[in-house]
């Protein structure tokens, strides 16, 4: 039971890391060269709002598995 938790954390914290990533890829390399961000906040739309939501999820099973996890192995 405990490999297939280990192995569950794995994979969601891959796919945590990796939808962070693609959400500050935009936003994030215009400032770092200097870029204007702009200062206005817009609604999100399309993928960045489907990639938003992903994130969310992905973050709450990520935390329930990390919980389960510590419950199982003692």
């Amino acid at each position: 039971m405990e490999t297939y938790l280990d192995i569950g954390l794995i994979i969601t914290s891959i796919a945590l890391i990796t939808f962070v990533v693609l959400q500050s890829r935009g936003s994030g390399l215009g400032g770092l060269v200097g870029g204007d961000t702009g200062g206005i906040f817009s609604q999100r739309r399309g993928i960045e709002r489907t990639l938003f939501q992903a994130t969310i999820i992905i973050s709450i099973i990520f935390f329930m598995l990390a919980i389960v996890t510590v419950i199982v192995t003692g």
